[in-house]
């Protein structure tokens, strides 16, 4: 589980790079490395949502450890 954990926040962080990227600078990463909604592209943004989706589980595992 820890290694799918990993794999899930470094998809995300990426995410939130590139909306950076888009925000400051009009400048879409993913688009620019995959096209502009290709069907590879499409993937990469599904699996950042979904890795998103997950991640919000690591709220229950703070306050576990916290208790």
């Amino acid at each position: 589980m820890k290694m799918f954990d990993n794999i899930s926040l470094t998809l995300v962080i990426i995410g939130a790079l590139n909306w950076l990227l888009i925000g400051v600078f009009r400048f879409d990463l993913v688009a620019f490395l995959f096209g502009n909604m290709t069907l590879l592209s499409r993937i990469v943004y599904i699996l950042v949502g979904l890795c998103g989706l997950y991640l919000i589980t690591f709220y229950g595992r703070i306050n576990d450890q916290r208790d």
